[in-house]
C-alpha cells in the first residue's frame, strides 16, 4: 500500500472504542489486530526511508567531512510528516483494509 496517499489523521484524534470493538466483538482482539498491522506499516516504511536514505551514504573515514544534502534532509521531512503507523493502522481497520482470521477453536482443540 502506498502510505504516503493514505487519508489517516496527521495527529492523533478521539476514537469510539465501540466501534473498534463492533469490527471482532472483542475490544482486546481489535486492539491485537492493530497491533500487529502497526509493526507491519513501520517497518515496512523503515525499511523504504533506510533504501532511500542508502544513496546518500558516505564511506569516506574522515570524520571532519560531513556533507549536508538537502536532498536527504527533504526525504527524512517528508517522512516525519506522514501520520504514524498506528493511525494509519486505525483507519485501515476502521475501513475494512485489514484482512485478519481467528484460529479455528476446534484446531485448537484438538492440539
Amino acid at each position: 500500500m502506498d502510505y504516503k496517499k493514505t487519508n489517516a489523521a496527521p495527529s492523533t484524534i478521539t476514537r469510539d472504542v465501540e466501534k473498534l470493538e463492533l469490527k471482532t466483538g472483542n475490544i482486546y482482539e481489535s486492539v491485537a489486530i492493530l497491533s500487529k498491522r502497526s509493526n507491519q506499516i513501520s517497518t515496512e516504511l523503515k525499511r523504504e526511508l533506510s533504501e532511500k536514505l542508502e544513496q546518500f551514504a558516505s564511506y569516506t573515514d574522515n570524520l571532519e567531512e560531513v556533507f549536508e544534502n538537502r536532498e536527504q534532509i527533504e526525504i527524512s521531512k517528508f517522512y516525519e510528516r506522514l501520520p504514524k503507523s498506528t493511525l494509519i493502522s486505525i483507519d485501515e481497520f476502521l475501513n475494512d483494509e485489514v484482512y485478519y482470521r481467528k484460529e479455528n477453536e476446534e484446531s485448537k482443540a484438538s492440539r
